[in-house]
């Protein structure tokens, strides 16, 4: 008797069968829930910071101008002293750090 090995096993058959229906049984949500309970979700953490806290304070921050005797490093882009210049070419100042 000839074997047809591409032929899916009975047992193998069985056992899809039986997962396709536990799946279409079970009551699992459709998307649009998914989505509405993720937006409330959202909606509800906005305040909270990573801790849990609830922050509903305004952060206020003073920007201090760049002084005469400092400058900008153009490849890390901090501020720095003019101690901590290392060179200066085409315009443009790099600090110690990035030169060192």
């Amino acid at each position: 008797m000839a074997t047809d090995y591409d032929e899916v096993r009975s047992d193998v058959k069985e056992s899809q069968d039986r997962s396709l229906e536990a799946l279409q049984a079970a009551n699992a949500p459709d998307a649009r829930s998914v989505v509405k309970e993720l937006d409330e979700a959202d909606a509800f953490d906005e305040g909270l910071t990573p801790g849990g806290e609830i922050v509903s304070d305004e952060l206020i921050v003073q920007v201090i101008p760049q002084r005469e005797d400092e400058f900008t490093c153009y490849s890390c882009f901090l501020v720095r002293h003019q101690s901590q210049k290392a060179r200066e070419a085409n315009g443009h100042t790099y600090c110690i750090e990035c030169e060192g």
